[in-house]
């Protein structure tokens, strides 16, 4: 059973500031737009209108009206505390009737103290980002081998190299035959488990991270508390090739593009219908998230507008963002979440890591009312949550179920298993294991590679952590354009993924077994 990673479709609705992102489109695809620096070169990338619609220019003061007075600099009078009271009454009220503690609105989530400011929270966030990080880095040294292995032959749809592992490391000189001899008792009394949970590098605050790769492209996605953590060999390509079901004849057809809010309509203008077109936007529109929104909660300097569907399923793909699960309480209790796939959804029944959502509408319209994956429709409202139409909800799930998974030209089109004409020994051996000694195929029957259920492995038998009970499985097919594996990413490699199920289904497969069955992998 080869569980893979849990879904995180987002969810958005448009609002008035529609608006302004049409406009930032109109200016993004104008080769003379202006900037505070003069004017771009015409061969320069287009900038993000999301981004462009946001950005405030810094203009000559020309006018008496623009001129900062004296009034204007004086802070303190707009303090709340310095606010005179109602009436003389209530000074002889309990705390004078002025609110001292915290007020959920006016002060930042997570808040040491009353009244706290934004800009002391990200003061005291950038000085701790260096030592976070530094620590992220040093867990990930102690767990996992990171020089990247590249397979000699197999590709991601795009190019990318396909990274090959196993990447985990062992306690002393142990062999992974030792491990998979010992009992589950054995391993968790040892310490001696390799894929313990794969934490969110800052737990407390947790939330949506984008690697480096995206935010150069996309300079909004950058929180000032907390970076990516895992190396890019080992994340999806970027950018993801797109297929539609609709027109399987073309192949991919993103033409080596980020689709966003600048281009998304002329590129699929003559590819879609008018209604998946309008969900393409939706899915394209930035709404308040948690972490990226416009009041002092935010992660991000500025001001933000807040984040797409397809920032994290880029492509309608993914890059590997990852983020907490919005199912579990208290906050310590909540899992590492990895963005996954949305190739295939139109053949997929429940969505959902925990939740079980019975259609891809329920789920959207639900995590837009609860700030994008964080199960809180209190935080959402704070923030600027709108309340989704069915009609919109649709059109985006229209656009979603166009999207097909990338070909596989060793399966048979009706069944989808291996065609013996065009597999290798390795892979046809692999197919034997995966539909037999290794059990895979439980959780993961063909022709999609998924079963709409969800199963616990209960890993707290191999180790001292909390359970996570039954998360949902997910399709197989185009698994080697998705690294890393499994809800949190812990497994790098599908070699990593392959040694984690030898242990948790005890299946003990030989050496030999483990590479056929990452083989046949490879090719679905």
């Amino acid at each position: 059973m080869l569980s893979m990673k849990n879904t995180t479709l987002s969810s958005f609705r448009p609002a008035v500031l529609v608006c302004a992102l049409a406009l930032g489109t109109v200016l993004a695809q104008t080769t003379t737009t202006k900037t505070t620096a003069g004017k771009r070169a015409p061969d320069a990338p287009l900038p993000d209108a999301a981004e462009e619609a946001q950005t405030q220019r810094v203009v000559e003061v020309k006018r008496p009206e623009q001129a900062k007075t004296t009034h204007d600099a004086d802070a303190s009078k707009f303090k709340p505390e310095g606010a005179p009271p109602v009436n003389a009454a209530v000074k002889d009220q309990p705390k004078e009737g002025a609110i001292t503690g915290f007020d959920f609105y006016r002060d930042p989530l997570n808040a040491d103290k009353p009244m706290q400011t934004l800009g002391e929270i990200m003061t005291a966030d950038k000085k701790d980002k260096p030592a976070i990080m530094d620590a992220q880095r040093k867990l990930l040294e102690s767990r996992y081998n990171l020089e990247p292995k590249a397979h000699p032959e197999v590709k991601m749809t795009r190019g990318k190299p396909v990274p090959v592992g196993p990447t985990a490391k062992l306690k002393g000189t142990q062999k992974w035959e030792d491990l998979a001899a010992m009992k589950p008792e054995e391993i968790k009394k040892a310490n001696a488990f390799p894929y313990p949970a794969l934490p969110h590098p800052k737990q407390v605050a947790g939330g949506q991270v984008f690697p480096a790769m995206q935010i150069e492209m996309f300079p909004r996605l950058q929180r000032y508390d907390v970076d990516f953590d895992i190396p890019d060999a080992f994340l999806p390509e970027f950018p993801p090739a797109i297929f539609l079901q609709n027109r399987p004849e073309l192949g991919d057809v993103s033409r080596g593009e980020v689709v966003s809010i600048n281009n998304y309509y002329k590129l699929f203008k003559d590819l879609l219908t008018p209604v998946q077109l309008d969900g393409l936007r939706l899915l394209l529109t930035p709404l308040p998230q948690e972490e990226f929104n416009p009041t002092d909660d935010r992660k991000t300097e500025q001001p933000s507008l807040g984040v797409t569907c397809f920032d994290c399923h880029v492509n309608g793909h993914t890059t590997g963002q990852f983020h907490l699960n919005p199912d579990t309480r208290p906050q310590q209790r909540r899992m590492r979440l990895d963005t996954v796939s949305l190739r295939g959804m139109f053949n997929q029944q429940v969505h959902g890591s925990k939740r079980s959502l019975r259609s891809v509408e329920d789920f959207t319209e639900f995590e837009q009312r609860t700030a994008y994956f964080n199960g809180d429709q209190i935080h959402a409202f704070k923030k600027g949550a709108m309340i989704l139409d069915r009609v919109q909800v649709s059109h985006m799930a229209q656009l979603q179920n166009m999207l097909d998974f990338p070909p596989a030209p060793k399966l048979s089109p009706t069944t989808g298993r291996l065609d013996p004409a065009k597999a290798t020994e390795s892979e046809a051996r692999g197919e034997q294991l995966f539909f037999g000694k290794a059990q895979c195929a439980t959780c993961h029957p063909p022709p999609f590679y998924l079963d709409h259920l969800y199963h616990d492995l209960k890993t707290e038998r191999f180790l001292d952590e909390a359970p996570l009970g039954p998360i949902k499985s997910f399709t197989l097919r185009g698994i080697k354009d998705s690294p890393p594996y499994l809800h949190d990413g812990r497994c790098l490699t599908l070699e990593d993924t392959v040694e984690f199920f030898n242990l948790v289904l005890q299946t003990n497969l030989t050496e030999q077994e483990k590479k056929d069955l990452a083989d046949f992998l490879r090719t679905l």
